[in-house]
C-alpha cells in the first residue's frame, strides 16, 4: 500500500487518542506504563503527553515511587477539558445531566414541560439550567445527547413524528442545533435505554438482544440490537412494537383507525388502543388487575403490590399479565431470535424478577426458540444514562481526534 501525504500526523492523531482512551479507562498512568501499554517508545510517548499537555488536555495528578531515582509522574485526562448534556425530554418531565470528559457527573436539573411548547425553549432552558449549576462555560459543553419518544428518521436524525411530544416534528433538530450552537443529537428514549443496557447493564457483552420497555407514561416501546448496532428501520419506525397484531387485540380498523402515525393521532389513537399496546398499557393493566382483585388507579403500583405479594390474587394477576406480555416477546423471538430480552421502564421495574420470571415460562409455552427473559438493571434513568454514553463518544471523537 502506498503511503499518503500526511500519514505521520494521522499517526500521531491515533497514537494520541488510544492513549487518551487508556488514561480514562485505566489512569492515571507514567510515561513508561503509558508506553508500554500503547507499544511506544519512551521518546515518542513524552511527546505525545506534551503534545497533550499543551492542549490541556492531560495534566500532573501526582507520582509514583519506582525503583532508584526520582519518582515517575502520574498523568490523567483533565476532566474540564469538555462536559456533555444528556436529556430525557417526556411529556411529564424533562430530566438533565451534564459530566465531564471522564463520565464524572457534575449536576443534574428538571425542567417542567408545560413551562413551553417549544422544543427549542424547553431545551435551551434545560442546558442552561445545567451549566449553570455545575458553573461549566456554555463553550465547553460539546455535544448534546437528546432522548424522546418520537420516531427518528435514521436518514437525517430528526424528529419524523412524536405522538406525546406533537411540538417535536421535522426542523426541531437544526432549530436546536442553531440555538446551542454545539453538537446536538435526537434519539429514540427507548433506544438509548437499550445502549445503556448494552454497555453497562442486563445485557452487557450480549451483542444481539430486545429492550422491551413499558413505560406508565409512554405506553410501551422496543429496541432491536444486532451484531452490536440498534435495528432503526428504513425510516426509524422499527421497535414500535405497541403496534404489533396479537391474538386477543384488536386491529387498527377494527376501533376505526387507518393510515400512518399522524392519522392514527389525529384520528385519536391515544383513546383507541390497539394491537399489543391494547393488552399491556397502563390503563389495561389497572383493568387487569382490578379484575383479580388488586385496586388502583396507578399501574405501577398496583404491578409492585402484586409482586411484593404472596396472595393468590397477586400470583394470579402477575400470569395474566406475563401471558399478555409473552405474546409480544414470543412474537418477536420467533422472527429475530435474539436469545435475551430485557424488560425495561418503570411498569417493568415494577414487576421485577417475580415479572420476568413469568413471562420467560410464558413465552417458552408458546414460542420455539428459547430466549431469556430479565429485568433491565440499570439504576436511575436508562434513557439518561444512554444519553450521557452517547454524549461522551461523540464528544471524545471530537476533542481526541483533534489532538495534533
Amino acid at each position: 500500500m502506498s503511503q499518503r501525504p500526511g500519514t505521520p500526523r494521522l499517526l500521531r492523531q491515533l497514537n494520541d487518542r488510544a492513549a487518551l482512551e487508556l488514561l480514562l479507562s485505566g489512569g492515571p498512568l507514567t510515561r513508561t506504563q503509558l508506553g508500554t501499554r500503547t507499544g511506544l517508545s519512551k521518546v515518542t510517548a513524552s511527546q505525545l503527553l506534551s503534545r497533550l499537555e499543551e492542549r490541556d488536555l492531560v495534566r500532573v495528578v501526582g507520582s509514583q515511587a519506582g525503583g532508584r531515582g526520582p519518582n515517575a509522574a502520574l498523568y490523567a485526562v483533565v476532566p474540564e477539558s469538555a462536559y456533555v448534556a444528556a436529556l430525557d425530554v417526556s411529556a411529564g418531565r424533562v430530566t438533565a445531566t451534564i459530566a465531564d470528559i471522564t463520565g464524572r457527573i457534575i449536576s443534574d436539573v428538571t425542567v417542567d414541560p408545560s413551562a413551553s411548547d417549544d422544543p427549542v425553549a424547553l431545551v435551551h432552558t434545560a442546558v442552561m439550567r445545567l451549566a449553570e449549576t455545575a458553573e461549566v462555560p456554555l463553550d465547553k459543553v460539546r455535544a448534546c445527547v437528546i432522548g424522546t419518544p418520537g420516531v427518528v428518521d435514521p436518514r437525517t436524525g430528526d424528529i419524523r413524528f412524536s405522538f406525546d411530544l406533537m411540538s417535536w416534528h421535522e426542523g426541531v433538530l437544526e432549530a436546536l442545533r442553531t440555538d446551542l450552537k454545539r453538537s446536538v443529537m435526537l434519539e429514540n428514549d427507548v433506544n438509548l435505554a437499550a445502549l445503556a443496557e448494552y454497555s453497562e447493564g442486563a445485557a452487557e457483552g450480549a451483542d444481539e438482544f430486545v429492550l422491551i420497555w413499558l413505560s406508565a407514561a409512554g405506553g410501551v416501546g422496543m429496541s432491536t440490537m444486532i451484531d452490536g448496532r440498534i435495528l432503526r428501520g428504513r425510516s426509524g419506525g422499527a421497535g414500535e412494537i405497541g403496534y404489533l397484531p396479537v391474538p386477543g387485540a384488536p386491529m387498527p380498523v377494527d376501533v376505526g383507525l387507518s393510515g400512518g402515525y399522524e392519522s392514527h393521532v389525529a384520528q385519536g389513537d391515544r383513546e383507541l388502543p390497539h394491537g399489543f399496546q391494547a393488552l399491556v398499557k397502563a390503563k389495561q393493566v389497572v383493568q387487569l388487575a382490578a379484575e383479580h382483585g388488586i385496586l388502583g388507579d396507578d399501574v405501577t403500583e398496583v404491578v409492585a403490590a402484586a409482586s411484593g405479594s404472596d396472595s393468590p390474587e397477586g400470583d394470579a394477576f402477575l400470569d395474566a399479565f406475563a401471558d399478555r406480555l409473552a405474546r409480544g416477546v414470543a412474537a418477536v423471538s420467533v422472527i429475530i431470535d435474539p436469545g435475551l430480552v430485557v424488560l425495561g421502564g418503570d411498569v417493568a421495574k415494577a414487576g421485577g424478577p417475580r415479572l420476568a420470571e413469568r413471562v420467560q415460562a410464558a413465552t417458552a409455552r408458546i414460542a420455539p426458540n428459547v430466549t431469556e427473559v430479565a429485568m433491565g438493571t440499570v439504576e436511575g434513568s436508562p434513557v439518561v444514562r444512554g444519553a450521557l454514553l452517547h454524549a461522551l463518544e461523540r464528544a471524545r471523537d471530537e476533542v481526541f481526534s483533534s489532538t495534533v
